[in-house]
């Protein structure tokens, strides 16, 4: 009898507990509701999020941009998403982005939280930092890489040599199915490493094969489920397995070899005599040693040092893997921009950065290939640096901002058929090269990509140069090719292809 009632008891504890948490939860959730509603009230519309997730059932985290441009169409060029418990602003379209990072562009200049970066190369980098250290780190870098010819006849010299090393690559391929991804990786990033180091890597050296490797691997998750997943919910991702786990060790891997360099650089350093960027950096360290507030230590050596050379290798590599696969899906293209160069270069001697001007149609394609590839589709995020108003809104101080650059290059209003290749986006009825300012693949306002002038040159001496001696080759049906991204985080990137690689 008593043993009954002892279970009796203990059952009615348990029930009662129960009921308890469960009115816990109702309670919480409701409270979760009546805070994000109350949060929502001042902000631009947009889809009611769900406690703990925010928008996440909202987003296909495969394909993270049509589902941004698919609540554009719902809710207009402004609107607030929840990307995990914050409210963020995503801005879409021509007009609004320009007004936010150009018209705006000390509201919006800032620099908006990222994990799957700012975990591992934040807090004393140029790219992801925001204030002094950003200000001084940027304009030592960029007047550093200037001097180092960025923009000047002194750089082109350095990409034609790692385009007659690319061409030597594809000779000895003597015509066999190969994908050209790992050749023009070789050849972009020794532009740059060449630069940061010194010099250029021969393309057996195990360590540009560990930079190529670990850029590209760490490009591919983040432009993939995992990496969208990681930047909602950080704190929760770290525990979770997946190849979001590989990401540290990637860039560990560039810090191991950058830390080598740095070694060796501090023993042969001559300060009347800078070789690179890391002698510069050096030098300016010994010059600030006793300022307190310097921006010029080892780690933001070692960070920036990241920042160059991830920013100097991916994005201008996947554009030429992509632009070439968009080619031989239109070779008439192709075909037209070899008819210039042979009209305007001929065969006799290599492709110039002058001879630019003098190519209008060739200009006009590598526009385009930027425009429709939209490599970076989704640009790095931004923040407020004050509370402000934006199109009747008041926005609060600190609010993560996504500038939709996809929406801006696929915009209606400025190009007549954005889902369709067509050069002559960018050429005027008679045949000459026009600007479009709908063209942010660098971005735009104060965090405009500091290597454009540096990645433009490569994408035209490279594809020039390639289309002067070759003709590339889809190992299948033209038609059958697809240049649909397969991801769409950070980045969109091509479909994995082979291509023979046949000389003219």
């Amino acid at each position: 009898m008593q043993s009954r009632e002892k279970k009796e008891g203990g059952n009615m504890d348990w029930n009662s507990t129960l009921v308890l948490l469960f009115i816990f939860c109702l309670t919480y959730i409701i409270l979760s509701f009546m805070k994000l509603y109350k949060e929502k009230a001042s902000l631009p519309p947009g889809p009611m999020p769900l406690p703990f997730i925010g928008n996440l059932l909202q987003i296909n985290t495969n394909d993270i941009v049509s589902s941004l441009m698919k609540l554009k169409d719902k809710y207009g060029p402004v609107y607030t998403l929840y990307f995990g418990t914050k409210p963020g602003l995503v801005i879409s379209g021509y007009s609004a982005v320009k007004e936010a990072l150009i018209d705006q562009n000390d509201v919006f200049g800032e620099r908006g939280d990222y994990p799957v970066f700012t975990n591992y190369i934040g807090e004393h980098d140029m790219a992801f930092t925001n204030g002094q250290l950003w200000t001084k780190l940027r304009r030592f870098i960029l007047l550093t890489l200037r001097n180092f010819g960025m923009g000047k006849r002194s750089i082109e010299e350095r990409i034609l040599e790692e385009a007659h090393f690319l061409l030597k690559e594809f000779e000895n391929t003597k015509g066999s199915p190969v994908n050209p991804g790992r050749f023009f990786a070789q050849s972009v990033s020794n532009v740059i490493c060449s630069i940061t180091f010194g010099s250029r890597f021969d393309y057996n050296d195990k360590r540009l094969k560990a930079i190529i490797e670990s850029i590209n691997n760490n490009f591919q998750v983040m432009s993939s489920t995992w990496g969208t997943l990681y930047n909602m919910f950080p704190d929760i991702m770290q525990y979770v397995p997946g190849p979001h786990r590989t990401i540290r060790k990637n860039f560990d891997d560039i810090y191991e070899i950058t830390d080598e360099m740095i070694k060796n650089h501090e023993k042969t350093l001559d300060p009347n005599n800078p070789r690179d960027y890391i002698d510069c950096f050096l030098i300016k360290m010994k010059q600030e040693i006793d300022e307190p507030d310097s921006a010029f230590y080892l780690e933001s050596l070692r960070r920036t040092v990241q920042n160059i050379v991830f920013g100097g290798t991916e994005t201008t590599s996947t554009t030429l893997r992509y632009g070439f696969l968009v080619l031989m899906k239109h070779p008439e293209v192709a075909e037209k921009m070899q008819e210039e160069i042979d009209r305007v270069v001929g065969r006799d001697r290599t492709p110039s950065i002058v001879d630019r001007n003098k190519m209008p149609y060739t200009e006009a394609a590598i526009h385009e290939i930027m425009r429709f590839c939209d490599v970076i589709p989704v640009g790095l995020p931004h923040q407020t640096s004050k509370e402000t108003v934006f199109r009747g809104f008041t926005i609060p101080k600190g609010t993560p901002v996504t500038p939709m650059l996809h929406s801006v290059h696929y915009d209606p209003n400025n190009y007549a058929e954005p889902n369709k290749f067509d050069p002559n986006n960018f050429l005027d009825s008679n045949g000459r090269f026009k600007k479009n300012d709908a063209h942010m693949p660098f971005a735009a306002g104060k965090r405009i990509c500091i290597g454009e002038s540096l990645a433009r040159m490569e994408l035209f001496l490279f594809f020039t140069s390639v289309l002067q001696n070759f003709n590339l080759k889809p190992v299948i049906g033209k038609d059958e090719l697809s240049v649909k991204p397969t991801g769409s985080g950070l980045g969109h990137l091509p479909a994995k292809y082979k291509c023979c690689i046949l000389p003219r």
